[in-house]
């Protein structure tokens, strides 16, 4: 079974359209909220990695729109390992509001594993076996 966790957010007014609407440019800064917080409940944090010489940019990114989010919504982002390479993670997430069942929208973001020059290097073992 993947690693996963859940984090909240709630829709601050400053992310909303003037109809009260989540521009949806918002979902991959709250897709990063609840990464970290994955990556943070299984002890690692960016910090951690970037000590260790390993940055994790994100270079494929998607999401898909299901529902509106509104201002004031608490937000449930589920998130999950969905892909391990050798030198690349890969997340899913679906965003519910609060107490609701369907998904709002649901989204996925690659990851590659580069040294501080950015070039490609390979997942340390022990974050391996964290992912996995």
């Amino acid at each position: 079974m993947s690693p996963s966790s859940s984090s909240r957010v709630r829709v601050r007014y400053a992310e909303t359209d003037q109809m009260g609407v989540a521009y949806h440019g918002n979902y991959f800064a709250w897709f990063e909220v609840a990464r970290t917080d994955l990556l943070r409940e299984m002890g690692v944090t960016y910090r951690d990695l970037e000590a260790e010489g390993l940055r994790l940019p994100v270079i494929e990114a998607s999401a898909r729109f299901l529902r509106p989010a509104l201002y004031d919504d608490v937000l449930d982002i589920r998130t999950v390992v969905a892909s391990l390479g050798g030198a690349s993670v890969g997340f899913d997430y679906e965003v519910h509001r609060e107490g609701t069942p369907q998904p709002l929208a649901q989204g996925r973001t690659l990851h590659a594993a580069v040294d501080g020059d950015g070039r490609p290097r390979r997942l340390p073992a022990p974050l391996r076996s964290l992912l996995k």
